[in-house]
């Protein structure tokens, strides 16, 4: 894999981390308004929760880790590395609003409201996400072709 690429990749690990870790602690700890996984238990919630947060967590880690050896070999590009995580946090929450959220029906961002202006600003902000992110990624490669 090219330094471009782990740097991408890098940055790709901790937005999906950090998106996760974020929709886990504000959505599922602190207002409560689902769990990971609300079709059965509230036990298997907090069960699906765990699992939902150990996963954000060795993605935050392997980012951590890939960042680090890039830092050792005077590799890091932080354009690179900022347009993947920026492209990762909006992949996360984009797969989280359409794929878990409404085709899968895992769960939703709340219950017992309209949810129309949850899941616009939730998708509207995770496709912003992923176009700034791309935007980034593409300056970074015209940059480094010239």
């Amino acid at each position: 894999m090219s330094v471009t690429g782990r740097n991408v990749l890098s940055g790709v690990l901790l937005g999906v981390g950090v998106a996760g870790f974020v929709d886990e602690t504000v959505f599922h700890q602190l207002l409560h308004w689902h769990h990971f996984y609300d079709k059965s238990t509230p036990a298997a919630g907090l069960v699906s929760d765990g699992l939902f947060h150990a996963f954000s967590w060795f993605c935050t880690v392997a980012a951590l880790f890939l960042l680090a050896d890039l830092r050792r070999r005077h590799a890091f590009g932080a354009r690179a590395w900022w347009g993947g995580l920026l492209a990762g946090a909006g992949a996360f929450q984009l797969y989280d609003g359409t794929i878990q959220h409404k085709l899968l029906k895992l769960h939703q961002i709340r219950y017992a409201v309209d949810l129309t202006a949850y899941d616009w600003a939730w998708n509207v902000i995770a496709v912003l996400l992923v176009v700034a992110g791309a935007v980034v990624l593409v300056r970074t490669r015209r940059t480094t072709a010239a």
